[in-house]
């Protein structure tokens, strides 16, 4: 059966547990078939309805999509860190959910003389990989692929509304118990929120990533959540709408986890879905972790 035709026969499946097949030494058996970059790429978004779009941040932002794929690398961003994790796998491409260079379209023009830019330019350059930025077409998936990962991540996968799955209906528990259970499951050091640590929570309204004010806001409204939990917020819209909320009497609290540590789960998600689909072409996950440390 060809790799096209399997993959396409069970691209529905539910995701499984995979084990990168890696030798002793950590690095890359050799594939047993011979993929282009392109081609991976094509199979993928033959998954994902109305795709490929016409307008789209999904591209190629370093390398030859033509190259034979050796393995294959899902990050959040391709980090200078990440790069280097890929190339000692001996894998030469990366797909990653966020921009490479510092920017939402990857505008790099601005950038010429920049000497980060030259310096991981160069890196990726110097190890032939390939850098394409699956964003637009994850979110596209049916189901959502980052929501799907966040969700197994948190345990709630079970919990997510059929019809709405950012509506989350889970047993009454504490704000203190849910941010408990977020910094554990999703490993984060610290996190931010409004609200009473003792209220009870039900009802909750996810949104990873960075939705912007006006859709967290209008959303609150529109469901009115025990809790809305996000990845980030600009500061003048969100958090405010928050404190005047609190402040009128109503109780809805707001959990900010930070966008990367929101959505990992969903590029982990990816490696796992995406392994079965490409025998002997090894699929893993590199993390590219939070950039900040707290102080």
């Amino acid at each position: 059966m060809s790799t096209r035709r399997k993959f396409l026969q069970t691209m529905s499946a539910a995701p499984l547990l995979i084990v990168p097949l890696a030798g002793s030494s950590g690095k890359y058996y050799a594939p047993a078939q011979t993929l282009t970059i392109q081609q991976v790429i094509d199979l993928i978004l033959k998954s994902v309805p109305g795709a490929p779009f016409p307008k789209t941040v999904d591209t190629i932002k370093a390398g030859d999509a033509s190259q034979i794929v050796t393995g294959i690398v899902t990050t959040m961003f391709a980090t200078v860190e990440v790069i280097q994790k890929t190339a000692s796998l001996g894998a030469n491409f990366i797909i990653a959910h966020e921009p490479t260079f510092y920017n939402h379209l990857d505008e790099t023009n601005w950038l010429e003389n920049d000497e980060v830019y030259k310096y991981k330019s160069a890196l990726l350059k110097k190890n032939n990989i390939t850098v394409w930025r699956f964003h637009d077409a994850i979110h596209a998936h049916k189901p959502d692929g980052v929501m799907m990962g966040v969700l197994a991540a948190l345990g709630w996968e079970k919990n997510a509304d059929t019809q709405k799955p950012y509506l989350i209906n889970i047993e009454p528990s504490s704000l203190q118990h849910i941010i408990e259970l977020a910094k554990k499951k999703l490993g984060i050091a610290h996190l931010r929120y409004i609200g009473n640590r003792s209220q009870m929570c039900s009802r909750i309204l996810f949104l990873p990533g960075s939705a912007g004010g006006r859709r967290q806001i209008g959303s609150v409204a529109q469901e009115k959540p025990d809790l809305l939990m996000i990845g980030e917020l600009d500061e003048w819209e969100t958090s405010e709408y928050f404190r005047d909320l609190q402040s009128s009497g109503a109780k809805t609290s707001l959990i900010v986890l930070g966008h990367i540590v929101s959505e990992e789960p969903g590029l982990e998600w990816l490696a796992k879905w995406l392994q079965p689909q490409l025998e002997g072409v090894t699929v893993t996950h590199v993390p590219s972790k939070d950039a900040f440390s707290w102080a």
